[in-house]
């Protein structure tokens, strides 16, 4: 029996990392082959029985998982971002979290028989989308940036939001099944314990980490261990109260000022991966496929409300009052697909109910996979035809994103951003990121390849990355992850490689892309030129002043970046063809001695026409 749980274990883990990079690959959510992985080794061939495998740890294992992408959900709630992220946003999460789940109540309790109690808790798990979902789908649809960064947020704050409403309805029913008389002071003392122990938790790590009071290595680690002590200790000393513990801990600690969590939310998201594929395969293999066809047409009843009703309504509710138009409320109101957390938690609560002889709580896990299968693979298959009829799919991405913020990188993004050009620059150095926001330049602090970035770095509008930074170990990691998601002629980086030394060691495929601005230029070169006072300078050339005008005006100082021809961006590579064609804006750095000297021809140049005019004036009076 070891050796079988010990070998599903494995199994479980190969087949999550597939679905995972299928669902990459193929530009899907993963949520699409991890569910149907589920399926077929569960009700479909019958070799995955979790009940049966893993007995009564399938309780605790599951608990555990949700307690954890509770958390990590719970790490992004920061209030005071949520005003930046826009009205729409903020109604959304708000007014449009009431709206669908009012709807979802009535349709399950009208359509299917729910009790009220157990219609809420339905309603309650189906308001979150996640950036599990969202995120997949707007890579392959590319609608306008505005309509993309909504929908991305939205799915961001609204996963803890959802996450504790259900907790806080959960706990109601749950202490309902007692005498009446207890039901006031249960559900107090569950409160009570649950958001005072979060808070109190939230606020002393919050603390331990402001204080450095952990070496650096064990930060990860004892945050995830304290974590999980912290929901034990709650279910120990309130029964249900766990969640709601672990939720308000995050949540507090978010919202901790002096309190750097960024290394912390990156460790969680890639744990969270984990425990996400090998959560949802084991509850997709629980599915009964009886209990699911079983919902019939009451089932895609509620399905229907949910996506034609329901999301509708809330979108034109929570529009009011802001700039968006008819095409684009229309749009957002088709695109609403659900997530691992409604999965992963009406899965833990359907257990629980049943464990308390709910009647009815059989069918919510049915129901709610019924509704992540409906929403995932209808929007998935459809929201990308449905953006191009009302003509709110982005147009030719011709933004940049630089990884790296030095001074010629925030010189080059504010001549960029005059032009209309969109440009996000990238560092893990504190103060070029610093710098970078003071010139208003959009920035990513962190690793633009890591998973943090692949949910909260806005690539919306990003057709092309350039790599200009001088940390020679992770410039290729960059380079190899973003010509994996824009394609190899999309990423340009900096000739950095010492012949000497290290290029025996890369790939050709990685040498050649090594080509930005020219064949010999390098961080250190314009660095160093950019410490002797050169600037950055967009030219306008034209048939009467071209190229070669502009190579005689400026001779060698001048070093050709990038232009615009018809509202297109074009990035000079050593493999661009000179001279480059007329009627373009020219982007180009400027040494100072060339600068001077052409200063000085001007100069020279207007003396000799007045010279000449003053002449001609004379001439003309004798």
């Amino acid at each position: 029996m070891l050796e079988r749980i010990t070998g599903m274990l494995a199994l479980i883990g190969v087949l999550s990392l597939f679905c995972q990079w299928l669902g990459w690959r193929l530009r899907l959510p993963a949520i699409l082959p991890l569910l149907l992985c589920g399926l077929l080794l569960g009700p479909g061939f019958g070799v995955l029985d979790p009940d049966v495998l893993f007995g009564d740890l399938l309780f605790p294992i599951i608990s555990l998982g949700v307690a954890v992408i509770l958390f990590e959900g719970a790490l992004t709630l920061n209030f005071k971002e949520i005003k930046d992220h826009g009205r729409m946003v903020t109604h959304l999460i708000t007014i449009g979290t009431l709206l669908t789940w009012g709807c979802a109540t009535v349709a399950s309790h009208y359509l299917l028989a729910f009790d009220w109690s157990l219609a809420l808790l339905f309603g309650a798990l189906v308001v979150v989308t996640g950036p599990t979902v969202i995120v997949p789908m707007l890579r392959s649809v590319r609608p306008k940036s505005q309509l993309a960064s909504i929908l991305r947020w939205e799915g961001i704050v609204i996963d803890p939001i959802g996450a504790l409403l259900a907790v806080l309805v959960f706990e109601f029913i749950s202490v309902a099944a007692a005498p009446a008389s207890h039901v006031l002071s249960a559900l107090g003392s569950m409160l009570s314990l649950g958001i005072g122990l979060g808070a109190l938790a939230g606020y002393l790590l919050g603390q331990i980490l402001r204080h450095n009071l952990l070496p650096h290595y064990l930060r990860n680690t004892a945050v995830l261990t304290l974590m999980l002590g912290v929901f034990v200790g709650s279910n120990l000393l309130q029964e249900e109260s766990g969640l709601l513990s672990v939720t308000l801990m995050g949540v507090w600690l978010a919202n901790m000022r002096g309190v750097d969590i960024a290394d912390i939310l990156e460790f969680k998201e890639t744990l969270t991966v984990l425990l996400i594929s090998a959560l949802f395969i084991l509850l997709a293999a629980r599915l009964d496929s009886d209990a699911l066809m079983g919902l019939g047409w009451g089932g895609l009843g509620v399905l229907a409300v949910i996506m034609l009703v329901a999301r509708p309504l809330s979108v034109w509710c929570s529009g009011i009052g802001t700039s968006l138009s008819v095409a684009d409320k229309w749009f957002l109101s088709w695109v609403a697909p659900r997530g691992i957390v409604a999965a992963a938690v009406s899965s833990l609560f359907a257990i629980k109910l049943e464990a308390l002889a709910i009647a009815g709580s059989e069918l919510i896990v049915p129901l709610v996979f019924l509704i992540i299968i409906g929403t995932v693979v209808i929007q998935s298959l459809t929201a990308g035809r449905w953006a191009g009829f009302l003509g709110v799919k982005a147009g030719s991405a011709q933004g940049l994103l630089i990884f790296g913020a030095s001074k010629f990188c925030r010189e080059l993004a504010k001549v960029l951003q005059a032009n209309g050009i969109k440009v996000i620059l990238s560092d893990s150095n504190w103060d070029n990121i610093r710098l970078a926001r003071m010139d208003n330049i959009p920035v990513y602090f962190g690793n633009p390849a890591s998973e943090h970035a692949e949910t909260y770095l806005d690539l919306t509008g990003i057709g092309r990355v350039l790599i200009m930074s001088p940390y020679r170990q992770l410039n290729p990691l960059v380079n190899f992850h973003y010509q994996d998601m824009l394609g190899p002629t999309k990423v340009f980086g900096l000739n950095n490689i010492d012949p000497g030394s290290a290029r025996h060691q890369l790939s050709e495929s990685y040498l050649k892309r090594l080509c930005l601005f020219g064949e010999a230029v390098s961080y250190a070169k314009l660095a160093s030129l950019m410490a002797k006072g050169a600037v950055i300078k967009s030219t306008h050339l034209t048939e009467s002043f071209g190229f070669n005008d502009f190579k005689q005006r400026y001779g060698e100082g001048a070093l050709p970046l990038l232009y615009l021809k018809d509202n297109k961006l074009v990035v000079v590579t050593a493999n661009e063809a000179l001279p480059l064609p007329d009627d373009i804006e020219l982007i180009s750095l400027i040494t100072v001695e060339a600068l001077q000297e052409a200063r000085e021809q001007t100069l020279l140049q207007q003396a000799q026409q007045q010279e000449a005019g003053s002449r001609a004036g004379a001439e003309a009076t004798t």
